[in-house]
């Protein structure tokens, strides 16, 4: 693991600085959408030739039989009226002074305060509901989703309430009341956290506790991004993006209502151990539906082995003081009395329903596995565990082994192959310190009062400590030095998992993207204009360079740099602009002549493109047609995608690098660039960014989230060449 640091590189150069100068527009009145209704009735038109479908949707809320009742969620989940600031996955925003409505959460992470506390900002409106104050109509001006005039014309006049839906009045409380504490006990009873498994297998855990499944539920980006297309499209997503990132919660039922702070530690694992070893059936392509089966900690898990190991232990329970049942006390290690062999977690069919996922009308989200089928990797046998779960990030290189589990401390059986649960892949975090890597020695502190703790300003170290002016105020807990100093140990502890993560991050792109010395099709020759490119394969056999969720998120692009003989950097292209954005069609500084457009850019983004009313595609950040759709529900197709590949008005502009094929990357070097004699120097680069920062503004993302993402930047396959110009 050390030796990934060999492989990071600090985002400087072009883009140095960058992001200090972007901005968080802000909207003026966004679309809020009511969760908690008691039912609604959508009317929706899908026209096949001459003939009008007329579907009618009931929806109805199940809260008062599920255990996350708002009753047990505690006033800080009851409207206010003014968004909190507590519920940053970031913590405090050092880009901006508290701005309002900024944070990650905004009083809560998934909706929370329905009078106005949405997730991406703005102040509440009488008019920022999406169909008016009631879904059904109720407007005496007859502003119902038929467009009618009198109230009278509405089809649904006379179902359920004519008042406005109004939210639950805050309870009044000299303190604040926390999540009922016999939920935790009734999940964990149910659904046993990563924790709980950590006492048998803590190397699982430590590998697991900074991947990328462990950081779904807790990724800033995932709550900004589904909170987005929640309100862009009425509502009409559904839960289709929390099956794959919070399963647990799905399975819960927990509404979009409750924080993810106040969820459950299982809730918050996202793609947790059970969601994976507590499952007894094969669903396949199925966008992320799987059903985790309940039972506490005794009871039996799927594996891909036969459970040898487990059942000697079992037949020594006395010696190893094994707690096989929830009725034993005393001391003792709890483990489950059995286990099973599940097929699917030995292939790459237990990956697909969550890593080859389309959502309506049609579109492909992720691709991947489709993209695995077919490359030479899966026709030679190999599966995705074995670059993904191997010795090696990122190659097909065999298996560590070790130790399967530790009893009473001890390393207990033969080793035997061990599957790395980091899943080596090319992602980060962006989240607060405090929050993510998961560790055990965070729960002394709950999530919210973390996001309170200011790592930036250097709260705990010596430094700080040392320079602390009398009076300074501190938020609860964090008044007294000493807390401070202890939670700093695990603020750094978990800064340094991260950074270990983000070096393997760094092995597992470089162990696919080759990127050659330059090819000079002229000779440099002083004002002359020089042709020059760049190949670049993919040596992988596994899948596309680059492939990842969404699509037309992940940005993989060439940073190329000549320096003249006095040292200036006479031409560049792949440089970021002062939104740190790529200098394409999507950057605000090229639309408005700030920057030049890099007509040279060589990035391997998929893009979605979306059909105009007339003339050609155009490329948007998200698979929504404003232009032909004012109401941009997600519905299902009305031509099957199986005969056009993609959904009408939408597809894909792929750009990325087949399995062992390659590109070239060419480029024209103005004759302005030579002009005086000597040696040139020519160094190129691969730069990597989970999300492009005008996504990240679609969203509402902060400040923070943006400086995170850009600092956490990934740079592969450095290389400068010198050559003479004469």
């Amino acid at each position: 693991m050390e030796a990934a640091q060999t492989y990071l590189h600090s985002p400087k150069g072009c883009c140095q600085g960058a992001i200090t100068n972007a901005t968080h527009p802000k909207s003026p009145s966004r679309p809020k959408l009511v969760s908690s209704l008691l039912f609604a009735g959508v009317i929706m038109f899908s026209h096949l030739g001459s003939t009008a479908v007329v579907s009618f949707v009931l929806i109805r809320a199940a809260a008062a039989q599920n255990p996350y009742d708002a009753s047990l969620l505690g006033p800080q989940n009851a409207p206010s009226g003014a968004p909190s600031s507590d519920d940053d996955l970031l913590g405090n925003d050092l880009l901006a002074e508290n701005l309002p409505g900024e944070d990650l959460l905004d009083g809560d992470l998934t909706g929370g305060d329905l009078s106005g506390d949405d997730l991406l900002g703005g102040q509440a409106s009488p008019n920022d509901d999406l169909l008016g104050q009631n879904l059904l109509g109720g407007d005496a001006l007859g502003d119902d989703l038929l467009g009618g005039g009198a109230a009278s014309d509405d089809p649904l006049a006379g179902m359920g309430s004519s008042e406005p839906i109004k939210p639950k009045a805050p309870k009044k409380s000299n303190q604040p009341s926390p999540t009922d504490p016999h939920v935790g006990l009734w999940t964990e009873g149910s659904y046993p956290s990563a924790d709980t498994c950590r006492a048998c297998h803590p190397k699982h855990y430590d590998e697991w506790s900074a991947s990328s499944h462990a950081y779904a539920t807790l990724s800033p980006m995932f709550h900004r991004f589904e909170q987005a297309i929640t309100e862009l499209t009425q509502g009409t997503v559904g839960v289709f993006c929390m099956r794959c990132h919070s399963p647990v919660a799905t399975q819960l039922q927990i509404p979009r209502t409750v924080s993810m702070l106040d969820q459950p530690a299982v809730a918050r694992e996202g793609v947790t151990c059970i969601a994976c070893h507590r499952i007894n059936e094969h669903y396949g392509r199925s966008n992320g539906d799987r059903r985790i089966e309940p039972g506490d900690i005794h009871a039996p898990v799927g594996s891909g082995g036969h459970g040898h190991g487990l059942y000697e232990a079992l037949e020594k329970a006395g010696k190893y003081k094994l707690k096989t049942h929830e009725s034993q006390t005393g001391a003792g290690q709890k483990i489950h009395n059995g286990s099973f062999f599940f097929e699917p977690l030995t292939k790459t069919d237990v990956c697909v329903s969550c890593h080859q996922v389309a959502v309506h009308p049609g579109i492909w989200l992720e691709v991947v596995h489709g993209q695995y089928r077919a490359g030479p990797a899966s026709k030679r046998g190999v599966s995705c565990q074995d670059c993904h779960m191997g010795a090696v990030p990122g190659k097909d290189l065999g298996y560590e082994e070790c130790h399967m589990a530790e009893l009473g401390g001890k390393p207990y059986g033969k080793p035997s192959k061990h599957s790395n649960h980091t899943f080596w892949g090319p992602g980060y975090s962006i989240a607060h310190p405090g929050v993510f890597p998961h560790n055990p020695k965070a729960k002394k502190y709950s999530p919210r009062q973390w996001l309170t703790f200011d790592d930036r300003a250097g709260w705990g170290t010596k430094a700080f400590e040392d320079n602390v002016p009398p009076g300074t105020y501190f938020p609860e807990p964090w008044e007294e030095a000493d807390d401070r100093v202890d939670a700093r140990k695990v603020i750094d502890e978990n800064i340094a998992k991260a950074e270990r993560k983000r070096g393997v991050a760094a092995m597992t792109l470089e162990s696919a993207a080759k990127v050659s010395a330059p090819v000079f099709y002229t000779t440099p020759r002083i004002g002359v204009p020089l042709r020059v490119g760049y190949r670049v394969d993919n040596a992988s056999d596994g899948h596309n360079l680059p492939t990842g969720s969404l699509g037309a998120q992940p940005q993989l692009w060439l940073n190329a740099v000549l320096i003249d003989p006095t040292g200036r950097r006479v031409w560049e292209t792949g440089y970021l602009d002062s939104n740190a954005d790529l200098a394409d069609m999507h950057s605000v500084d090229v639309a408005q002549g700030r920057v030049p457009r890099d007509k040279g850019l060589f990035n391997l983004q998929t893009k979605f493109l979306i059909n105009n009313v007339r003339g050609t595609d155009r490329e948007a950040a998200l698979p929504l047609n404003y232009s032909l759709d004012q109401l941009v529900f997600l519905r299902p197709g009305a031509v099957p995608v199986s005969v056009l590949n993609h959904p009408p008005l939408i597809r894909m502009e792929a750009h990325s690098i087949a399995p062992l094929d390659h590109r070239m990357a060419k480029y024209t070097i103005p004759a302005s660039a030579f002009r005086v004699p000597g040696s040139y120097r020519l160094s190129v680069r691969m730069r990597s960014r989970t999300e492009p920062m005008y996504f990240m503004r679609l969203v509402g993302s902060t400040p923070e989230m943006m400086r995170r993402m850009n600092e956490n930047m990934i740079d592969i396959c450095h290389s400068s060449h010198t050559f003479e110009v004469r």
